[in-house]
């Protein structure tokens, strides 16, 4: 039933996943922050969830502009699922929005396939993970896959490898002019922070030893397929099937190397693990087998709420 409501893009679905987003932004303040009731933090969390819902739009958007899936808001549904599963992602206002401008930078690279515009886009792409770096340093790993998509779309010509490196110089000079004028130096703006941590006692507890262990297990076991059916698609979408793939990877990357670890880092792996799993989703044949496999997931965040 839940697999069929989702099937077809409709305001009901995207409803539920509102309501979904703003449950998980309450248990966030009531259960993982000290909330003081102010101007000034109302401001804050309304933003962190507006642009965690528009980042679930986001996901959508390049799932249904690139044929990344059937015709359906399963991943959508994912998405707002993990939301509610690790909540702490609201924590932060930095990684969320640096998530949402990755996600936009992502829209571009895998639009590439359309053959039209490249330049732009791979500027566009350079410049959006850059400006993502200045809210969080380690979302510069995504630079990645700019070069991921070139790869796999086979281009030769030199200036397509050098504009994205252009977007980044541009990030860079906006950033030391505004720094010398505001703060009177050139590093400050730029948030040059390249610590890496690998203390993961702070997952130490029955939420995050259950949430990691349903993302690894669900994800791994998604992923096999997922990599299986690349082959099966239209040759000119292959190759933005597998930039999601190395998005995924690398945001597990982040998150095993992120300093600080209160569980917001886990946001970045969200949109492509959610799309990759609602491939697999959409693979299944039995429909029992497909409706426990979502009911599973969705049951998941709702029990940990009782703990």
């Amino acid at each position: 039933m839940i697999t069929s409501v989702f099937r077809k893009s409709k305001p009901i679905n995207f409803l539920i996943v509102f309501s979904l987003c703003l449950l998980a932004l309450f248990v966030a303040v009531h259960k993982h922050t000290n909330f003081n009731l102010n101007t000034l933090n109302v401001f804050k969390l309304t933003s962190i969830f507006i642009c965690c819902f528009l980042s679930v739009l986001l996901v959508d958007f390049i799932v249904s502009k690139n044929s990344l899936s059937q015709k359906g808001n399963a991943e959508v549904l994912l998405f707002s699922v993990f939301l509610l599963t690790i909540p702490q992602v609201f924590i932060d206002f930095e990684i969320v929005f640096s998530n949402f401008l990755v996600l936009l930078a992502l829209r571009r690279i895998v639009s590439l396939r359309t053959q039209k515009e490249h330049v732009k886009k791979l500027f566009d792409a350079g410049f959006l993970i850059g400006l993502a770096t200045l809210f969080y340093f380690w979302s510069i790993l995504f630079f990645v896959l700019i070069f991921t998509a070139l790869l796999f779309y086979a281009e030769s010509e030199i200036k397509k490898w050098i504009v994205p490196f252009v977007g980044l110089i541009a990030i860079v000079i906006i950033s030391v002019g505004f720094s010398l004028i505001y703060n009177d130096d050139f590093l400050t703006t730029l948030n040059i922070n390249p610590l890496v941590g690998f203390n993961f006692t702070a997952y130490n507890s029955v939420q995050f030893i259950v949430a990691i262990t349903v993302l690894l297990s669900f994800g791994l076991w998604s992923s096999l397929f997922y990599l299986r059916d690349i082959k099966k698609k239209m040759k000119t979408y292959r190759p933005s099937y597998k930039v999601i793939f190395v998005a995924c990877l690398v945001a597990t990357i982040v998150i095993a190397i992120a300093p600080k670890k209160d569980g917001s880092e886990f946001l970045f792996l969200f949109a492509p693990l959610s799309i990759i799993i609602s491939n697999y989703i959409e693979t299944i044949e039995e429909r029992w087998f497909k409706e426990s496999f979502v009911l599973l997931l969705l049951a998941i965040p709702f029990i940990l709420l009782l703990l």
